[in-house]
């Protein structure tokens, strides 16, 4: 049944049965929850994940991530699964017996030499496949090469399960498209791509979608052709993104404002309004990485790919370098200097610090023995401490002053603060985002 509240409707779209499909969702995270919650509107959903804590934290409405707000989460959980609407957080494998529909959202990071690591993904299909039944659908969301669905998880699933692929079971692949901290862009409003295993399944998993995702949905005629149309969105993301980094880099050597060249040639109709940073996240920064080891195991060195690539994770260090040398024009001691590094999330208004490329520049920072202090109200400092090793600030002390500071990520948090009065006099102000007033900063990447 539907759960009665008239927002949760969506008139004019396609209706399932709500007890012909019992889903669940592996992996409570940034694209899973929030994928979770919206089926429980319609469906019961079990979600599932390993980290029992997480698990926890759901079962009493909150979601650390800031995706799913408290009181929408609270009111599609349920207390156990049953056959209403809802959503139903475990831990056990066993709460994963009687669904027929399971959808894989777990991460798909690189490793420290950037290559794909499958390993998450393995594992939740080995998940699956011990509870896998004949006639299931096991949908994949997240981000691979093209072939991973049917060559990769395939495999594990048939070897897991005993049962055969497309004669017992079948597979879907329809890829997160997930924004993290983006409220406006969320996961019903974006047009989804969904595809399956056989013309018939296609339907299926795109019928599923359809209940839920109020933008629409996008069949694609093959699985490996939505996986390839996923690896490339981020992918020419990313390119675009080196381009105007490289242009800030030669603009910066011409002493001309890359920020306003941007402003006036976006008065031209056509022209993508792309800025220069860190590229960093779990999509942008790793998903080129993914199709270029494709491309490079059927025979071809992408060039414009790994260009791209090698350029965006070179900024952490170029925009460190900048600001030391502006330090020293400032004739500031670089040594010891006090630096205020203002942000750490791998964006604005978000707590998500993985794959975050502020790291870089304090790395670097770091390299001329610098010390740092690092303010981020957003991020969780037990989560910078285990991916990084750095203690950060939520709060600053009262009327403390650095010698110089680096504004990293734009959190609207600091946008309308007076930072000059935190920074000693002739201390340098760099604004890698350019989203501070123009007169407050020194340079801007």
């Amino acid at each position: 049944m539907v759960l009665p509240n008239e927002k949760w409707h969506y008139p004019n779209y396609y209706r399932m049965e709500y007890s012909s499909h019992r889903i669940a969702v592996i992996g409570l995270g940034y694209v899973g929850l929030p994928l979770a919650a919206e089926f429980a509107r319609y469906f019961t959903v079990i979600g599932f994940d390993i980290n029992r804590k997480r698990v926890g934290e759901l079962r009493e409405g909150l979601d650390l991530t800031l995706e799913v707000e408290e009181d929408f989460l609270k009111q599609v959980s349920i207390d156990q699964p049953g056959n209403e609407a809802g959503l139903y957080c475990s831990y056990d494998p066993a709460d994963l017996n009687g669904c027929n529909v399971f959808i894989v959202t777990v991460p798909t990071p690189v490793d420290k030499n950037n290559r794909p690591d499958l390993t998450p993904l393995y594992k939740a299909s080995e998940t699956v496949g011990k509870v896998l039944k004949k006639g299931d659908i096991v949908v994949y969301e997240s981000t691979v090469y093209p072939g991973v669905t049917e060559e990769e998880c395939v495999p594990v699933l048939e070897k897991c399960s005993g049962l055969v692929f497309n004669t017992d079971f079948y597979c879907g692949y329809s890829p997160e498209r997930i924004n993290p901290g983006d409220k406006l862009h969320t996961v019903a409003k974006i047009k989804k791509i969904t595809s399956g295993s056989t013309p018939e399944i296609a339907e299926v998993v795109d019928s599923i979608y359809r209940t839920v995702i109020t933008a629409g949905t996008h069949k694609a005629s093959s699985i490996k052709v939505a996986e390839a149309a996923k690896v490339i969105e981020n992918s020419q993301r990313d390119i675009n993104i080196a381009f105007v980094n490289e242009l800030a880099m030669i603009f910066n050597r011409l002493g001309i404002d890359t920020h306003q060249v941007l402003e006036a040639s976006a008065t031209k109709w056509n022209f993508l309004p792309f800025k220069p940073g860190l590229v960093g996240g779990h999509c942008i920064g790793v998903d080129p990485y993914y199709l270029a080891q494709k491309a490079q195991e059927v025979g071809y060195h992408p060039e414009i790919i790994l260009a791209g690539r090698r350029l965006n994770d070179g900024m952490g260090k170029y925009i460190a370098g900048e600001f030391v040398k502006l330090m020293i024009k400032n004739s500031i001691t670089v040594k010891n200097a006090e630096v205020l590094v203002l942000g750490i999330t791998f964006k604005e208004n978000c707590p998500d610090v993985r794959n975050t490329r502020v790291v870089d520049i304090i790395s670097e920072l770091a390299s001329y023995h610098i010390k740092l202090s690092v303010y981020d109200p957003w991020a969780k400092p037990e989560d910078v401490q285990h991916e990084y090793g750095i203690n950060i600030m939520t709060e600053l002390p009262e009327s403390q002053q650095f010698d110089s500071m680096i504004l990293a990520v734009a959190h609207n948090d600091f946008k309308d603060i007076n930072w000059r009065e935190r920074v000693k006099a002739g201390g340098v102000i760099y604004d890698v985002k350019g989203c501070l007033d123009r007169n407050m900063s020194d340079a801007r990447l």
